[in-house]
């Protein structure tokens, strides 16, 4: 059977020393497209649209951090613990959804305290363009030949000649496309209940959602981490299941206080 063989050049542009990836292209692709999003949340809720810019500001520092230390700690913490500077070369790679979840929420809770923002009310609107976020981001990955899948002989498997000849599963797509769909299941929910919307219940639909697609997508993901821990479940599984408890915590917590 033959297969299609992906061999994409992860550079988008150089010019000289200068290279910009695709990667790049993407994850700034995906911050401006929140951004441009959220003002029109702010627009159709009539909101005070000068807290956008600087809130996009703390949730973007807090992804970075999070997402940064999430790796570091996550998925080779005997590496970064020996070599702590290393923590700081992002330009080498390495981030973890999971942490940029974490960073994130902490850095927006401190910066709706500084500008007297509903910390709920603004969650429940962001994680909309977060789900856009995944779509580029696991994009980005596909361009880098990177979080790719486990060797299989179905159909639609792909080469990434830039890793190996075996035909694999398309991992980042499979989780790319499910958060594309999440965009636009979220999307629909609130065009329909945003007058109405009980706090919590976007941020949980969200939570229950992306992480039920994480933590299934991973059965077909080579290792990430650089360790075992040889109970049938991954790191990146382990991980999600938090995120998904508190996903249906906060779905039964928005219903049960609806009017």
């Amino acid at each position: 059977m033959e297969h299609f063989v992906w061999d994409a050049d992860p550079i988008a542009l150089a010019f000289g020393p200068f290279h910009l990836y695709w990667y790049g292209l993407l994850f700034a692709a995906a911050i401006l497209a929140g951004l441009e999003f959220m003002k029109r949340v702010y627009l159709i809720e009539g909101k005070d649209e000068s807290t956008i810019e600087p809130l996009f500001i703390y949730a973007v520092i807090g992804i970075v951090i999070g997402a940064r230390l999430g790796h570091c700690l996550f998925y080779d913490p005997d590496y970064y613990l020996a070599h702590p500077l290393k923590i700081f070369a992002v330009w080498e790679g390495g981030l973890a959804s999971h942490g940029g979840g974490i960073g994130v929420l902490i850095a927006l809770y401190l910066g709706c305290k500084k500008y007297k923002i509903d910390f709920m009310w603004l969650i429940d609107r962001l994680v909309i363009p977060t789900a856009l976020f995944g779509f580029f981001v696991r994009m980005g990955n596909f361009m880098n030949s990177e979080i790719i899948g486990k060797p299989t002989d179905v159909p639609w498997a792909i080469i990434f000649a830039r890793v190996d000849n075996l035909p694999r599963h398309p991992a980042q797509l499979y989780e790319a496309f499910s958060y594309l769909a999440i965009f636009f299941i979220l999307v629909f929910v609130y065009k329909k209940q945003y007058k109405n919307l009980q706090p919590g219940l976007l941020f949980g639909l969200f939570l229950v959602l992306i992480f039920t697609v994480r933590f299934l997508v991973e059965f077909f993901k080579t290792r990430q981490a650089d360790y075992t821990l040889g109970i049938g479940l991954n790191t990146g599984q382990l991980l999600s299941i938090p995120f998904l408890l508190l996903g249906v915590f906060m779905i039964f917590y928005a219903l049960r206080n609806r009017v």
